[in-house]
């Protein structure tokens, strides 16, 4: 059973993440973030892997602060516990406060706080004065998701406010963090600045809005990086409100982070300010299968996959095909969907390629059903020697003539012809288990794959590469991407004269485990060419080869470990306690 005194009284736990002095490290932390209990992006992914590394050293003094959106369904997520600071609970309420308390459905089991916001909504504009006169913030312009995340940000602020009067200074507990993710939680930082002074508050840009936007908006990002105001285009691009949050939210915090050395260029330029630590992603691979089962996983993976493809293309495929893979959030130009798909084109035509190929897009779109022309094929015995309409495609969407997925393929002639090496599968749907058609969640079908591409142009880490190599698969990535600076850093590439210039002189290759292709703003056919030319590498590649590609790419994702990053947090709690200390002392 967890006991907070001895937490609190040995730094024997604190060692085994890397602190040396219990001074250095928090009694206690709050993080909140929109995507606590509520699986919608890749934060997700960062903080409820990080969960247990920080459960084993403060315990139910790590409290999570996410959105309640669950109305009267029951999240998969959480799980509620009336007895976790029963207390608090009913002081909160008092207050009027909407809170459930119970446990984050993850390794570690930490103690979450899921806030109802929606009463602030009546006081929004208030809300936004006190913002505006307190720190600048300008949410004259905001629309869409600004009012649900603000008042969400704010309503975490508040349950900070009170759980710090009533748990945290009531047990003497001084060194005390709050961690905000993202603009979403960054007018909430800005409240716990002004009114919880006691309280070191830590900010984290994932991808600074603007930079995201560029990126998004067909601009080139990289090349004009030096000259870009983040003021001016934030007014160019409609984001002044998102923009004005994220900049004071940086400015104001003890500790401003980021994830990946290639968004900090970001933020020093488009939010004026530089960051204070860099904190890589890191992931638990306790989700990755091992031995027997990791092998029976494989071969279920690959046989799906090869039946769907044979469904659709009335083909006879063996387990000798190689499958390829991309997968992510539905970003044509940022993810580099686009230029995977340009790839795969080209590849029809390399008479290099030694082995055919099945290429699936694994990415939700505007789903409709499953196909059921498809479903029973499936589930027939009996092997089908013609295509279906439409043998690209296992769930029909209901944007069929402008998914851009689609017209791609019909531009470039992709409708998966008998006579083609390399067949093209969009696969729109979430792979949760019970898209009807696949009927396997996503880390099941995974390891399945002989390479999975990663052409980011906009990419400030990167997990699903990360995901990728901790499932023995190689693969494939750019030096846009924060993992693919990673990569080349552990693999001791030399780096690129500048940013934006000549590449790496020493570029890696898929047989290390991750091929990392150098990509600026204008080389889209080169970066298609080198994909290409990598599988069609891989392809020629003998058993020999493919295992210590495989077994390479594993080894490096150990090095992603959070027994590995955890202590560049440790650093950012250390600053943002001792920037605390400093405003303590000159008030």
């Amino acid at each position: 059973m967890y006991n907070p005194e001895e937490v609190q009284t040995t730094d024997t736990k604190c060692k085994s993440v890397g602190v040396e002095c219990r001074d250095m490290f928090p009694d206690f932390i709050f993080e909140s973030s929109w995507e606590v209990c509520n699986k919608v992006g890749g934060i997700y992914t960062v903080l409820s892997t990080r969960a247990r590394t920080l459960v084993s050293v403060l315990g139910d003094n790590l409290v999570f602060i996410g959105p309640d959106v669950w109305s009267d369904k029951e999240s998969p997520y959480f799980v509620e516990d009336s007895s976790l600071y029963a207390d608090w609970r009913k002081a909160a309420i008092a207050e009027g406060l909407k809170v459930r308390v119970g446990r984050w459905q993850v390794p570690g089991n930490p103690v979450a706080v899921l806030v109802d916001f929606s009463q602030y909504y009546a006081d929004k504009n208030n809300i936004y004065g006190r913002a505006w006169e307190d720190w600048g913030v300008d949410s004259l312009h905001a629309y869409g998701d600004y009012d649900e995340a603000s008042m969400f940000s704010f309503a975490s602020a508040k349950v900070v406010e009170s759980m710090h009067r009533f748990v945290c200074v009531a047990r003497g507990l001084k060194n005390v963090v709050y961690h905000a993710n993202e603009w979403m939680t960054g007018l909430g930082m800005l409240y716990i600045r002004k009114h919880v002074p006691a309280v070191a508050t830590i900010f984290t840009t994932h991808a600074t809005s603007i930079g995201r936007s560029i990126a998004g908006n067909g601009k080139p990002l990289y090349d004009y990086l030096p000259a870009y105001n983040g003021d001016q285009m934030a007014g160019e691009l409609n984001m002044e409100s998102k923009h004005s949050v994220e900049k004071r939210a940086a400015w104001a915090s003890d500790c401003f982070t980021t994830v990946s050395e290639i968004t900090a260029r970001e933020c020093r330029q488009l939010l004026d300010k530089p960051v204070d630590v860099v904190l890589p992603n890191g992931f638990e691979d306790d989700f990755v299968p091992k031995a027997a089962t990791f092998t029976r996983k494989r071969k279920a993976a690959r046989k799906r996959l090869i039946d769907i493809a044979n469904a659709l293309t009335g083909c006879n495929y063996g387990d000798d095909v190689l499958i390829v893979s991309t997968s992510g959030r539905y970003e044509f130009r940022n993810k580099g969907i686009d230029v995977f798909i340009e790839s795969m084109n080209r590849l029809r035509f390399d008479n290099n390629l030694s082995r055919d190929v099945i290429a699936f897009v694994e990415v939700p779109g505007w789903v409709g059903d499953a196909r059921e022309d498809l479903k029973q094929r499936l589930q027939s015995k009996e092997q089908n020697t013609t295509p279906l309409e439409y043998p690209m495609l296992t769930h029909w969407l209901h944007n069929m003539d402008n998914d851009n997925v689609l017209n791609m393929m019909r531009h470039l002639n992709m409708q998966n012809h008998p006579t083609d090496k390399v067949k093209l599968i969009f696969m729109p749907c979430y792979l949760t288990g019970d898209d009807g058609v696949v009927n396997m969640n996503y880390y099941d079908i995974v390891l399945g794959n002989d390479l999975c591409v990663f052409p980011s142009y906009y990419e400030p880490w990167g997990y699903t590469p990360l995901e990728s190599i901790a499932f023995k698969v190689p693969c494939v990535t750019t030096d846009l991407s924060g993992f693919g600076l990673w990569v080349n850093s552990v693999l001791d590439k030399q780096t690129a004269p500048s940013f934006v210039g000549e590449g790496w002189e020493n570029p890696s290759s898929i047989e290390e485990g991750v091929k990392v292709i150098h990509r600026t703003d204008y080389n889209y056919s080169d970066v298609a060419d080198a994909i290409k030319n990598t599988v069609v590498e891989y392809s020629q590649y003998n058993d020999a080869q493919q295992k210590r590609a495989r077994k390479n790419a594993f080894d490096l994702s150990k090095k992603a470990l959070w027994s590995e990053f955890i202590k560049y947090y440790n650093e950012a709690y250390a600053f943002a306690l001792d920037k605390r200390n400093q405003r303590e002392k000159h008030k």
